[in-house]
């Protein structure tokens, strides 16, 4: 009796082909199902953020560049020489540590109140004996009136920004479903970041807005790539297209949190606004993951099926 020998990379092919059948019966099974983790995540995130403006009055926790107020970067001073005194006299006190980064130690800090300059450059000296000069300081105030109409116009460009991206969303597909499914993830990849930061209690600043307006584009481009993917193409199954399209777009997303994450995490002498942009995009891009190939893409195939999309 002959035996028949299958090469190791046939064996291989044939085993992988019969792992994907496996998950796209699987898959075609729960994709209902695999909805309802982000939109619990997404009902908890509102919920909180009306809670929150409830108790706050915004959506946000303002730093003084939105709000008003004083920033004062100290060098060669620690958190722990100013800290204690500085908040009986100022409570809203918030302080940034700015290390050196290659031997890790604390270069400067950065001192956020809304009192003026004339009220909390006193205090700082009176701590640390000795005078805070151009030198060894420099002192940054912005009006509350001037912070709050910077923070009214960011707030427009944002959503301007998102009506505009949805007009164009729905020229693209010129369909109710998909084009809302694109919208959807985006509002989503928006809503559960601010949830978390105000949750966090991170003082988001204009330039943590602007990080918010690059994660629509973020959000987009893996929604659009999976749309197109799934819905303009004939080539193979429905899920074949979609798994294609999870391959490009998880390599992007992976790509740029690459990029963004390490900067975050090791280059802790970057400027305070910087470092927001970071942590912003890093948590817009984890929960983008979850939007678009969770989300969104068991709504595509929910509505593929209804059309009779193959």
């Amino acid at each position: 009796m002959t035996r028949v020998r299958i090469p190791a990379r046939a064996l291989l092919k044939m085993e992988t082909q019969e792992t994907k059948k496996n998950f796209s019966r699987w898959y075609d099974e729960n994709y209902k199902k695999i909805l309802i983790l982000p939109l619990i995540l997404l009902v908890i995130s509102l919920a909180y953020l009306v809670y929150f403006y409830k108790d706050n009055g915004d959506f946000i926790h303002k730093d003084v560049s939105l709000s008003g107020g004083t920033s004062i970067t100290v060098q060669n001073v620690t958190q722990e020489q100013v800290d204690s005194v500085l908040r009986q006299e100022f409570p809203d006190v918030s302080f940034t540590k700015i290390s050196d980064l290659a031997s890790g130690r604390e270069i400067a800090l950065i001192i956020e109140t809304a009192a003026s300059p004339e009220e909390i450059v006193p205090a700082i000296e009176n701590i640390l004996g000795f005078a805070l000069t151009d030198e060894n300081s420099t002192v940054e105030f912005t009006g509350s009136s001037l912070s709050n109409s910077f923070y009214k116009q960011l707030i427009i460009a944002l959503i301007i920004s998102f009506v505009l991206m949805s007009i164009v969303i729905f020229v693209l597909f010129k369909s109710f479903v998909p084009s809302i499914a694109v919208i959807f993830a985006a509002f989503a990849d928006i809503v559960i970041p601010l949830a978390f930061l105000d949750i966090l209690g991170v003082k988001i600043s204009a330039a943590g807005i602007a990080a918010f307006l690059m994660l629509i584009g973020y959000s987009v481009d893996t929604d659009i790539l999976l749309t197109s993917r799934a819905l303009k193409s004939s080539e193979d199954s429905l899920n074949e297209r979609i798994y294609r399209a999870f391959k490009t777009g998880i390599f992007m997303t992976l790509t740029a949190l690459v990029a963004v994450l390490p900067a975050f995490f090791l280059v802790t002498g970057l400027p305070h606004s910087f470092r927001q942009i970071f942590l912003i995009l890093s948590v817009g891009l984890f929960v983008d993951i979850l939007n678009t190939w969770l989300t969104n893409a068991s709504i595509i195939k929910w509505y593929a099926n209804k059309k009779g999309i193959k």
